[in-house]
């Protein structure tokens, strides 16, 4: 009789706390509104900004009524046609490639401990930032680069670099192959979320039992299953490889370039004139995207009609396009050439001298790094503080919203989260510079305040997409335990819940620092020129031909998010050293 009644008086106890409401639960159902707000706000009101101009109504520069004027200028302007092709072209083709390639590799290694391992290599791929991973990349294949120097002259017979466009070249290849470095490990990941939300591994034994190959039965089982959950980051990939300009500046073609890079070129041009058709451009190359999104969507569907046949027919002795050697080598070259391209911005740091075609510099220095010492003190400043301001900003708000579904059981973060996307499906250049203007208007324009909410606007999806699924796998058994004892859900959310999630949420923002690392249109739009950040820097002298100093400002902007990255792993193992249930 004691025992039940204690077990009552227990099962009451948690009752009150579970259901007693107080301020910190009433604090967490104001996150999600905020973060819609943060986001939906500012980019719808940036794409109305930029419409405008777009049609000719900007008072500031003498437009003062509509009109297309801006599209028949925009229309005229040489290249266009061509940079429209190019970006239809580059953005479809590196996109379709990354997708078959992602793929193709899961569906050979899955359950493999090969597939384990290239996760935790394929992992630190994504604190490279783009730009970085594009100049390391020039430095390997351009003509005068580190593989022609490995080859020459004794299979090659150059003694000088070939006059070949390879860097730069007319249908855009490199500029693919930039894309592809980032995009592949992205895609891997983000497939490999999607893989634990379902119950691959049961779907496999029993599509093995039916006589299917492994590698038939992860395309005809497992891929269905698993594409309606990666399918908003493949639009996302899309978006992103038909509208990006940092990189495009340096790998794409330059004469005509692709769209997103002229209407950059068109909103930076002397003539303030130009920002209307460079506003009409930014407007076309947001109309691009959601075509190009719809025309995906398309193929999907008809993929699905013409593949039904074959995922009903049975096992057959089809031919197998997906072997294994192929696809582990293709994943595995670009992961080369990733870390060759950062070992080759060392290289060239330190090279005092490294003429054509000597495969190793001739002398070393580091007198490079002491003229440039003080010119780094700035940007990576700027960078550093952006950088953690943005990612710490994200994650308190990705744990409010988190934290809300958790304690008051509302699902109103998952129901929305398309619109976590929002940022990343629209091109920055439709939206950034009407955001701008508002940002003049109020008076915010070239302020800390302004350049931190610009990176959040693309750091916070990142973070809430990486720290989601971890957050959501949380025990709640350890938190009512946790709130019979301490009664308070503050407490009980600082002491047991947030130490329990130390290595996921580590992990969430050193994701948020390297976006925020990456980031160049919002800093040129909302830095107004008064803030450089290295990533900046990098761009603008990608252009300069002095590969020492590019490779000193690249090699510090690839090397900063991997210290934050290699942090994250090592402070909860430090923590927890003493806590052997605590290790992953």
């Amino acid at each position: 009789m004691d025992e039940s009644y204690s077990g009552r008086v227990g099962t009451k106890i948690l009752q009150v706390a579970l259901i007693r409401p107080g301020l910190f639960q009433a604090t967490l159902r104001l996150f999600p509104v905020v973060a819609l707000c943060l986001f939906l706000a500012p980019v719808g009101a940036g794409l109305i900004a930029t419409v405008l101009p777009a049609f000719g109504y900007f008072p500031a520069l003498g437009g003062e009524s509509l009109s297309l004027e801006p599209w028949r200028t925009l229309f005229t302007l040489p290249g266009i046609a061509e940079s429209l092709r190019l970006t239809l072209f580059t953005g479809f083709l590196a996109t379709l490639l990354a997708f078959v390639i992602v793929i193709g590799f899961c569906s050979v290694v899955h359950g493999t401990r090969l597939f384990n391992r290239a996760q935790i290599m394929l992992s630190p791929l994504l604190a490279t930032p783009h730009v970085a991973v594009a100049i390391g990349l020039s430095f390997l294949i351009s003509p005068s680069g580190w593989m022609a120097r490995w080859v020459s002259p004794w299979l090659t017979g150059w003694n000088r670099p070939p006059d070949v466009s390879i860097i730069h070249d007319p249908l855009g290849l490199s500029f693919v192959l930039g894309l592809l470095l980032k995009e592949v490990p992205y895609l891997t990941l983000m497939t490999v979320a999607a893989l634990g939300q379902v119950r691959s591994r049961e779907t496999l034994v029993v599509a093995r039992s039916l006589g299917y190959s492994p590698v038939k039965a992860w395309l005809r089982t497992v891929l269905p299953q698993i594409y309606p959950q990666i399918r908003l980051p493949i639009y996302a990939v899309l978006a992103f490889s038909m509208s990006v300009v940092d990189v495009a500046i340096v790998l794409a073609p330059t004469n005509p370039p692709p769209l997103s890079a002229l209407v950059f070129r068109l909103f930076l041009d002397r003539d303030l004139k130009m920002i209307f058709p460079a506003a009409a451009g930014a407007c076309l190359q947001f109309m691009v995207v959601v075509a190009a999104i719809c025309l995906w969507r398309l193929m999907e569907l008809t993929v699905q009609r013409v593949a039904r046949p074959w995922l009903t027919k049975g096992p057959a002795n089809e031919r197998n396009l997906f072997a294994g050697p192929f696809w582990i080598g293709i994943v595995g070259g670009l992961v080369s050439l990733s870390l060759l391209g950062t070992l080759a911005l060392v290289l060239w740091s330190f090279a005092r001298s490294w003429f054509y075609p000597q495969s190793l510099p001739q002398a070393w220095t580091l007198s490079h790094w002491a003229r440039q010492l003080q010119g780094l003190v700035w940007p990576s400043t700027v960078t550093l503080v952006v950088g953690f301001s943005a990612a710490i900003i994200a994650l308190i708000l990705t744990i409010g919203c988190l934290q809300n579904e958790r304690v008051n059981g509302l699902g109103s973060t998952s129901r929305t989260l398309w619109l976590l996307y929002t940022p990343l499906l629209v091109p920055q250049i439709a939206f950034l510079f009407g955001v701008q203007i508002l940002l003049v208007r109020f008076d915010l324009d070239s302020t800390w305040t302004a350049l931190v909410w610009s990176h959040l606007l693309f750091v916070f999806p990142y973070v809430f997409l990486s720290l989601a699924d971890p957050w959501r796998s949380f025990d709640v058994r350890y938190r009512d335990s946790a709130l019979t004892l301490t009664g308070s859900s503050l407490k009980t959310f600082f002491l047991v819940e947030l130490p329990l999630m130390l290595m996921p949420t580590l992990f969430a923002l050193a994701l948020g620092f390297a976006v925020s690392v990456g980031q160049y249109l919002p800093t040129i739009f909302a830095g107004g020129g008064r803030f450089t950040t290295l990533t900046v820097e990098a761009v603008t002298l990608s252009s300069g031909g002095d590969r020492r100093v590019v490779g000193i400002y690249a090699f510090i902007q690839a090397a900063l998010p991997l210290i934050v990255y290699c942090s994250a792993i090592m402070i909860p193992r430090w923590a927890y050293r003493k806590r052997r249930g605590m290790h992953l």
